[in-house]
């Protein structure tokens, strides 16, 4: 129990680090308190970013696309519009493998999304204070901190039932 809140004390202070808040809600910037009052209950308390990006295109030329981009503690939706009406993408968590890539030049930091089926998707950001990639990150670390530790209670609950099963039939055995 000890080690877990360890963890969650190292957690705060990485988000803290970031300027973000543990409890995933970005209320100093006012874009986000401006749009949260459109987004439902459930949406608001799971935001941790929200923002622009700029998405490198997939068509021949690649341009860069600039997009607005709401990270929560699930996804990474990424809207074609500043209104967020039109969701051109949504990427699951569970569907990112790693954020990749991390480089620095002029005034741009570049970073690369790569999914669990090895497509990559490059992304672009002004400025280090504005910079994703680190909060992508560690939503990613959260997501598989949260699924591992899901995975592992699971594995425990149907091991007690099989040992509670074994016991009964050998209580049962004359």
């Amino acid at each position: 129990m000890k080690k877990h809140s360890v963890g969650r004390r190292l957690q705060r202070r990485l988000y803290a680090a970031l300027g973000h808040s543990y409890s995933c809600l970005l209320v100093r910037d006012p874009s986000v308190a401006k749009s949260a009052t459109a987004m439902t209950g459930y949406e608001i308390s799971h935001v941790l970013k929200e923002g622009e990006l700029e998405k490198r295109s997939d068509s021949l030329l690649q341009f860069w696309k600039r997009k607005t981009c709401v990270l929560t503690t699930d996804s990474l939706n990424i809207y074609t519009d500043s209104q967020k009406k039109n969701k051109s993408k949504e990427l699951k968590l569970q569907a990112i493998k790693k954020v990749d890539c991390v480089e620095r030049t002029g005034k741009f930091v570049y970073f690369t999304i790569v999914t669990t089926d090895n497509k990559e998707i490059d992304f672009r950001c002004p400025g280090e204070e504005n910079c994703w990639n680190a909060v992508i990150t560690m939503a990613l670390i959260d997501f598989q901190n949260r699924k591992a530790i899901q995975d592992f209670k699971t594995r425990q609950e149907s091991e007690n039932t099989s040992l509670g099963q074994q016991e009964r039939c050998k209580a049962r055995a004359p």
